[in-house]
């Protein structure tokens, strides 16, 4: 099962160095000129949690391998992008395909770098990128509408649901309401929104890329973004990729040296791969033993055979049951043994539905 979240943003705010460093590599080149990502450069990054650690430590684990999210370093957007500016078709259909958007916003001063707007305004940059994306989601109803009004005609019922939905979210979209906060939706359309891939229906992480100086703080601009956010329901998170940049270059020892002389207690990259994560109404599990301690990745909601299959297929087609372990409980009892024995461990069948933290050992026929 696999996770994106794409990184977009105007050109020269940051959105290459931020890349390189969450995935360790020069894959995107970083220059000071707009569109010096041709082409989208993705990489997968582990999801940082002290809890897989302690599980490996108590099961005496050879390896440990944590949950991955993927980022995808996304061409920089300028006005009119939803008629095809700048790299506007290829960027919008870039960001048709991830699953959620981590909107990199410039919240920093500094001469040599230019700005396409001529001034630091991150609330004026989140707009310009918003009315781009509604711009291109109301194109696409519009041309999707007018061919569902036929189906309707024909007695389609899906294209009924279908226009139905879409007659809701055009006066919105034309308001200025995004997809995502748009009102009104039925229970059942909720759930069908997303099947209509509109690029402001994704959900979105605002990030703040502030000077070296302002990393542990914050300033004005991060702190307007943070109001924003809040405002509208969105996750924001404060981090300097210049920073970012040197720390992805340091040892563990070094790198937390070099935290503390910043005030930090973690990288703002852990925080943003933590907001990533929850952006997405992720869920992890564990599978722990000998050989290996294991983070997986589920969707929140997930029953335990899906758990059991994002592992292996066959897992969940020969699903059985689930034997199954809070992670607290795992802890406290110093693992497997300990919490079959205080009566901790848990038998779960094909409707229950994971919780993170979950440890489970799956049992299967096939």
């Amino acid at each position: 099962m696999g996770f994106n979240c794409g990184i977009v943003g105007l050109p020269n705010v940051g959105k290459s160095t931020l890349f390189n460093a969450l995935t360790e590599t020069a894959a995107a080149e970083a220059a000071n000129y707009p569109f010096c990502t041709i082409e989208p450069n993705t990489g997968r990054v582990a999801v940082p949690d002290p809890r897989l650690d302690k599980l490996a430590n108590l099961a005496k684990s050879a390896n440990v391998i944590p949950t991955q999210l993927e980022f995808v370093d996304i061409a920089g957007l300028v006005r009119g992008a939803s008629k095809g500016e700048g790299l506007g078709n290829q960027f919008l259909g870039n960001i048709r395909e991830v699953d959620a958007i981590a909107h990199v916003l410039r919240c920093f001063e500094n001469d040599d770098i230019t700005h396409v707007d001529g001034s630091v305004d991150p609330l004026r940059d989140a707009a310009t990128v918003e009315t781009e994306l509604m711009l291109a989601d109301l194109d696409s109803l519009e041309k999707r509408m007018a061919a569902l009004v036929k189906k309707t005609r024909g007695g389609d019922a899906e294209a009924k649901r279908d226009l139905a939905l879409m007659e809701k979210l055009f006066p919105q979209l034309s308001d200025g309401v995004p997809a995502r906060s748009a009102t009104g939706l039925t229970q059942d359309e909720e759930v069908r929104l997303p099947q209509l891939q509109l690029l402001t229906s994704k959900p979105i992480l605002y990030v703040c890329n502030v000077a070296e100086h302002e990393a542990a703080t914050g300033n004005q601009h991060s702190a307007a973004v943070a109001a924003h956010a809040e405002a509208e329901g969105a996750a924001h998170v404060v981090v300097s990729a210049a920073i970012e940049s040197e720390i992805a270059q340091l040892d563990a020892d070094d790198k937390a040296e070099f935290l503390s002389e910043l005030g930090l207690e973690e990288a703002g990259l852990a925080r943003l791969i933590r907001a990533g994560y929850g952006l997405l109404s992720l869920l992890t599990f564990f599978t722990v033993g000998p050989k290996e301690a294991r983070a997986w990745t589920v969707a929140a909601g997930s029953s335990a055979p899906e758990a059991a299959g994002v592992i292996h297929t066959d897992f969940q087609r020969g699903f059985i049951r689930a034997e199954t372990i809070s992670f607290d409980d795992y802890i406290a009892c110093s693992g497997e043994s300990g919490a079959r024995d205080a009566g901790k461990l848990r038998i779960e069948g094909s409707d229950y539905k994971v919780a993170d933290g979950d440890v489970f050992h799956f049992r299967f026929n096939v």
